[in-house]
C-alpha cells in the first residue's frame, strides 16, 4: 500500500542522493536549506515503509510556490508512484502560482498542465581564477537584505544558503553565493546590477564551476564564453498562474533549479 507524507531531514538528504545519481549535481549541504524554505515542503511516497517517489513542492508564502526534485525511483517506475507524488504536491500548493524548471522533453507535458513557459536558463560551466575583487563576505541575512530577486520572501532559506560551509559575497549592487557540490561548484543566486558587477562577484570564486544562466543575459553569457566555459544543458522556467514580475535584468545565475 502506497502513504504519502512529509520527509524529514534524511528523507530530503535521500532525495539529493537520488538527484545526484540522475547527474543533477546537488549541493553536498543543500538539505538543511532546502527543508527551511518549507518544512512541509518535501513530500515522499512510500510502499511498506520504502521511499520510492517523492517531490519538492515548496510554499513560500500564500501566494507563490515551487516545484523541484521530481524523482521516482528507477526501481519502482511505471507504477504510478511519481505521479502519485505530483498530484499531492500541486495538492499542496493549492491555488498559488507555481514556478518549475523543465527540461525540454518535459515541457510539453508541464504545459499540458496549465504551466507557461516564461524564459530559458542554460547551465554555463568551466574554471575560475579568484582576482581581485571589491565584493565582501556575507555572513548574516541583513547583509544581502532588499537584493534578492525573487517572487516571494525565502528568509529561512536565504538564512541556511549563505551560511557555512556555502560562501556568499556582496557589492553595494548585488550577491552571489558559491557552494561544493557533487562535482565541483555552483554559483546561484548572481545578482548584480550589470556584467561589471557580476564578473566582480565571481572574481571571488576558485575552481570548477556551474552558473545557470538566464539566456537573456547575452552578453554575461559571451563574457563566460571567453573565459572558457562552455554551455550545457538547457531548462525553461515555466508558471501555473500568474508570473510574477520580476526585475531580470539582474538575475545573472538562479539560485537553484531544485527550488528556484
Amino acid at each position: 500500500m502506497r502513504v504519502i507524507r512529509v520527509l524529514h531531514l534524511g528523507g530530503i538528504q535521500t532525495l539529493l542522493d537520488w538527484a545526484a545519481a540522475e547527474g543533477w549535481n546537488p549541493g553536498l549541504e543543500d538539505a538543511k536549506a532546502f527543508q527551511a524554505a518549507d518544512p512541509d515542503g518535501f513530500l515522499g511516497a512510500f510502499v511498506d515503509g520504502v521511499m520510492v517517489a517523492a517531490i519538492a513542492a515548496v510554499a513560500y508564502d500564500e501566494k507563490f510556490g515551487f516545484i523541484g526534485l521530481y524523482i521516482c525511483h528507477p526501481d519502482w517506475r511505471g507504477q504510478g508512484h511519481g505521479r502519485a507524488v505530483w498530484d499531492a504536491g500541486i495538492h499542496y500548493l493549492g491555488s498559488r502560482t507555481v514556478g518549475l524548471d523543465g527540461v525540454p522533453e518535459q515541457q510539453s507535458n508541464y504545459a499540458s498542465m496549465g504551466f507557461v513557459a516564461a524564459y530559458e536558463t542554460v547551465r554555463m560551466s568551466g574554471t575560475l581564477l579568484a582576482v581581485p575583487s571589491l565584493a565582501t563576505p556575507v555572513d548574516s541575512l541583513d547583509g544581502v537584505r532588499g537584493m534578492d530577486v525573487f517572487p516571494a520572501a525565502r528568509d529561512g532559506f536565504l538564512t541556511q544558503w549563505i551560511a557555512a560551509p556555502n560562501r556568499a559575497w556582496r557589492t553595494r549592487a548585488g550577491f552571489g553565493v558559491v557552494r561544493a557540490c557533487t562535482e565541483g561548484q555552483k554559483v546561484g543566486p548572481l545578482f548584480a546590477a550589470d556584467v561589471i558587477d557580476a564578473m566582480e562577484l565571481l572574481g571571488r570564486v576558485e575552481g570548477a564551476v556551474q552558473i545557470d544562466v538566464p539566456a537573456r543575459q547575452t552578453n554575461f553569457l559571451d563574457r563566460l564564453e571567453t573565459l572558457g566555459f562552455v554551455p550545457g544543458f538547457r531548462t525553461t522556467r515555466m508558471y501555473r498562474g500568474p508570473a510574477p514580475k520580476l526585475d531580470m535584468d539582474r538575475v545573472f545565475g538562479i539560485s537553484s533549479l531544485e527550488l528556484g
